[in-house]
Parts: C-alpha cells; sequence; structure tokens
C-alpha cells in the first residue's frame, strides 16, 4: 500500500494528469500484490458500470445546452435586477446568478467558467477589485455541486448506495446555506463604502420577460424531483428528461440555439464525460488495491478509536478530506474513499444523508484551494490574476463556507429534514 502512494506521488509531481496517475499507481499496487495486470482493465470497467452514473452525460449535456442557450445572460440580467441599488450589489448579483446557475450546471467547474466571463471581466469597471470579483465566483461556484442536479451526487450515489433524489433533496438547504456565507462576508466587505452600489440599465417593460425566463430555468430542476419523486421517471431516466428539456428551451422558447451550438454542446459533454468516467475508473483500481491491503479492518476500527463519538470522528473526516481534496478531484476521491468511511458512519450512527453532505461539500471545497484547485485556476486564467493574491481575497469566503460545514456537522436536520419532509 505504501509503494501504491509513493507512486501516486511521484505521478503527480511529474505532472502526469490525475486519471492515468492514478491508473498506473493502481497498477504499481495489483504487481506489489502478485496479481497480474488482467485484473485492472476488468476493474476499471466495473467501476463505470453502474446505471446511476448514466445520468452524468445527461445533466452535462443539459447544462451545456443551457449555457448556450442564451441562458446565463438571462439569468445575469435578472439577478442585477433584483439587486439593483444595493452597496456591493453586482457581488450579490453574482451570487444568486450562482443559485440560479447551480439548477442547470451540476459542476463547480462549470459555473466559474460561464459566470466568471461575464463578472470577473465586469465587476472591475463598476469600482470592484479583479481579485474581488474572481473570489466572489469562485466562491459562489462552490455552490453549483450541492443545488440539485449534481454529477457530483450522482457519483456519490453509485458508490454508496444512497438514493440520488435523497442527496438532491438534501443539497437545497446546504446550498442556500453556502450562498448565505457568501453574501455575508459580501455584507461585511461593503459595511463601511468598501463596495460600490449597484446600477443597472433594466427597463421596467424588461422586467415580466426576464421573470418568465428566470421561471423556465429554475423550472429544470424542480422538474427533476418532482418527476422523481411522483415516480413518473427515475433519477437516471430524469437527466435525459432534463437534456431534452434544455434543448427544447434553446430551440424553441429563447431561439438563441442553433445547430452548430447543440453540436458544440454535445462535443463537450462527450469530452467532459469521458475526462470524468476514466478518473472514476481509475480511482476503482486504487480502491481495490487498498481494499487488498487490508484498509478496510483499519477503517473498521476508527469506532473504537473515537469512542462512539460522532462529532470528533465527522470533524476527524472533514480534516482529512479537506486535505485530499488539495490533491484529488472530488469523484476521484469519492470512489477511493466513500465505500471506506461509509460504513463506519452507519455503524456509529451518524444520519447516511447528513454525512454524505458533509463529505460532498468538504471535497467541493478542493476546487477553490491549491495546488490543483479547479475553479482557483479557471477564475486566475479568466480574470489573469496570480494564484496567490486570489487565494489571499478568497480566504474569508472559504473561512465562511468551513463555517457551513460545521454547522452542518453540529445540526444533522439541515441535509436530512427536506428529504425526510417529501418523505
Amino acid at each position: 500500500m505504501i509503494i501504491l502512494f509513493i507512486a501516486f506521488a511521484i505521478l503527480l509531481g511529474i505532472g502526469v494528469p490525475i486519471a492515468f496517475a492514478l491508473g498506473l499507481a493502481g497498477a504499481v499496487g495489483i504487481i506489489e500484490r502478485g496479481f497480474t495486470l488482467v485484473s485492472v482493465p476488468s476493474r476499471m470497467f466495473t467501476g463505470i458500470d453502474s446505471f446511476i452514473l448514466l445520468s452524468a452525460p445527461f445533466y452535462i449535456l443539459a447544462g451545456e445546452v443551457m449555457n448556450r442557450g442564451g441562458v446565463t445572460d438571462r439569468l445575469i440580467r435578472f439577478a442585477q435586477l433584483l439587486t439593483h441599488g444595493l452597496r456591493g450589489g453586482t457581488a450579490y448579483a453574482n451570487t444568486v446568478a450562482s443559485i440560479v446557475f447551480a439548477g442547470i450546471s451540476g459542476t463547480a467547474i462549470a459555473d466559474t467558467a460561464a459566470l466568471g466571463q461575464i463578472f470577473i471581466k465586469g465587476m472591475p469597471k463598476e469600482g470592484y477589485t479583479k481579485e474581488f470579483a474572481a473570489a466572489v465566483t469562485a466562491a459562489g461556484s462552490m455552490i453549483g455541486p450541492i443545488i440539485p442536479p449534481s454529477v457530483i451526487m450522482i457519483i456519490y450515489a453509485a458508490a454508496s448506495r444512497v438514493s440520488v433524489i435523497d442527496l438532491f433533496l438534501s443539497g437545497v438547504v446546504p446550498g442556500l446555506l453556502l450562498a448565505a456565507s457568501v453574501a455575508l462576508v459580501i455584507f461585511i466587505k461593503g459595511r463601511n463604502g468598501g463596495l460600490p452600489v449597484s446600477r443597472t440599465d433594466v427597463t421596467r417593460r424588461e422586467v415580466p420577460r426576464m421573470a418568465i425566463d428566470t421561471l423556465l430555468v429554475v423550472s429544470l430542476p424542480l422538474f427533476i424531483v418532482v418527476g422523481t419523486l411522483s415516480g413518473t421517471f427515475t433519477a437516471t431516466e430524469a437527466g435525459g428528461v432534463a437534456a431534452v428539456y434544455a434543448i427544447l428551451l434553446g430551440f424553441v422558447v429563447f431561439r438563441h440555439l442553433d445547430l452548430n451550438g447543440l453540436w458544440a454542446a454535445l462535443v463537450v459533454s462527450a469530452r467532459t464525460t469521458s475526462s470524468l468516467f476514466l478518473i472514476i475508473a481509475a480511482a476503482t483500481v486504487v480502491s481495490y488495491v487498498l481494499a487488498l491491503s487490508g484498509i478496510n479492518q483499519f477503517v473498521g476500527g476508527l469506532v473504537d478509536i473515537f469512542g462512539g463519538n460522532t462529532i470528533l470522528f465527522m470533524l476527524a473526516v472533514m480534516g482529512a478530506l479537506l486535505l485530499v481534496g488539495c490533491f484529488l478531484e472530488p469523484g476521484a476521491a469519492i470512489v477511493l474513499f466513500v465505500p471506506l468511511l461509509f460504513p463506519v458512519a452507519r455503524s456509529m450512527g451518524i444520519d447516511p444523508l447528513q454525512f454524505s453532505m458533509v463529505v460532498i461539500l468538504t471535497l467541493t471545497m478542493g476546487l477553490i484551494t491549491p495546488p490543483v484547485g479547479v475553479c482557483l485556476f479557471v477564475a486566475c486564467r479568466i480574470g489573469d490574476i496570480p494564484t496567490m493574491r486570489l487565494v489571499k481575497a478568497l480566504m474569508p469566503f472559504f473561512i465562511a463556507e468551513l463555517c457551513v460545514i460545521l454547522l452542518i456537522i453540529l445540526v444533522p436536520g439541515l441535509s436530512s429534514w427536506l428529504p425526510g419532509l417529501f418523505h
């Protein structure tokens, strides 16, 4: 097992992509255990042979189609209308747009890339610093994987066998709390006049149309949740329904999408899905080697180590996964560690949905932390900002969002109340 970690660290250190570093390290572990390399492709196939994972490419496609169908501009205009006249209003609009965009993208990276092109480049023209604009965008993008639909939750459901629709419902309150934490930092920053007052050129005549367009966009996640809960379709089938709904909105309602845009969305979705599934498949090999090495018995002993103290256990998991998230993509980390930690949490009597939200939120935070935080570097590239300057600007938001995770650890009902209400 030690050789596996050494191999992975060396491969990651010399710049090998995470998927290949995981796969090669897993192969090294297979050889060390005395097995043939024939088991590598079989384990990789097993890792992605899941009906739940079939919905991931559909949700990715729905987000891409919505983004190319003129949705982003409409959402931002409506968010700016809601925050018009407030000090720091455009920063609040950024957060509101992240909430609504989360309901169509399902990923933090798509949120950062789409909203960043407008807010990171536009907010400095109103008097904001580039670093603050990029920090608000990157911090707000953490809402993307939490408010349904969520690609990370689909991967988690496949790894833990927790109901994906329960995960979707569980993410609503934590997602709104993340948004509130970002808004609180903006409020504190602007309280003493540190931020400009928002101005928008939206006319009253545009308001009804903007409201209708926004309702049509917000109806997508509601359509998925209500349709699944009513038994009209499964969570996997809901992905296909969401993709068709997004295409109809782009072509028929908004009329901003053409065949070239649809083809581009299909190509990007195929590439994103391929890279995601490759990471999951490679991580499955590493998880298999860890199981062969007896790590299950070690993790099972954690119950005795923590003496049944669930809060202490959750805090330890949070700290460990914050460190893991700095180096691993969330999907890979879920495949590696959830099958090990989830049974322990269940045996300690921890609510499965509470534990799931803590894991997903904590690993998502790795997307804005160096050295491999993808959203961090996307925001840096869009704003042409040095990494460490953005990290400094992100720290207040990072701390505020960590407080949300701590709140979920201390108050289990925040993640389980909404699923319980529907059930």
